[in-house]
C-alpha cells in the first residue's frame, strides 16, 4: 500500500471510529487542554503503530488497545505534573457547563468512572461500548474470565455506590 492509500485508510477509519477517542480523552482527562493534547497524542501514536495492524482484531479494538495504553501513560505523568496545580473547586467549576445537560444518572456514572484507577477505568470504558469480553480482553491484554471478574465486581460496587447516593 502506498503511503498516501495508507493516510487515506487511516483517515478513514479513525473518522469511523472517533468516539474511542473522545470516550478514552474525556475520561482519563478533566480540563479541555487536557482532552485536547491527550486526544492528539493518541492520534499521533495511533499513525505511529498503524503499520503495524496487521487485522487480526477489529480495527475498534486495535485503537482501544492503543488509546488506553496512551491515555494510562499521559494520565500517570499529567497527575503528577498537576498535582497541586489545579483545586477541585476549579475542576468543578470547568466542568460544571459540561455536564448541566446531563441527567443525574450519566453525571453519577461519570464521577463513578472518574475515581477508578486506570484498569478498571478503561474497563468500565470498553464495558459501556458494548464490546464483547473477548475485545475487552484483548484490548487490555488479559483474560476473558478477568474481564467477567472485574466487570462484576465493578457492577456490585456501583450499585452499594449509587443506592447509597439515591438514599442521601
Amino acid at each position: 500500500m502506498t503511503r498516501p492509500d495508507l493516510q487515506e485508510t487511516f483517515q478513514k477509519l479513525v473518522e469511523e471510529h472517533k468516539r474511542i477517542l473522545y470516550k478514552v480523552s474525556n475520561a482519563y482527562c478533566k480540563d479541555r487542554d487536557s482532552r485536547d493534547d491527550l486526544a492528539q497524542e493518541i492520534l499521533f501514536q495511533l499513525w505511529r503503530s498503524f503499520d503495524r495492524f496487521d487485522g487480526s482484531s477489529r480495527f475498534s479494538t486495535w485503537m482501544y488497545r492503543v488509546a488506553l495504553n496512551v491515555a494510562i501513560s499521559f494520565y500517570r505523568s499529567e497527575s503528577t505534573r498537576t498535582r497541586h496545580v489545579i483545586s477541585d473547586e476549579q475542576r468543578l467549576l470547568e466542568t460544571a457547563d459540561e455536564s448541566q445537560s446531563q441527567p443525574e444518572d450519566v453525571r453519577l456514572l461519570y464521577r463513578f468512572i472518574e475515581l477508578l484507577d486506570p484498569l478498571n477505568k478503561a474497563l468500565i470504558l470498553l464495558y459501556l461500548d458494548q464490546n464483547s469480553y473477548q475485545e475487552i480482553a484483548a484490548a487490555l491484554g488479559i483474560t476473558e474470565t478477568n474481564v467477567a471478574t472485574k466487570i462484576n465486581r465493578l457492577k456490585t460496587r456501583m450499585r452499594r455506590e449509587f443506592s447509597g447516593t439515591r438514599q442521601a
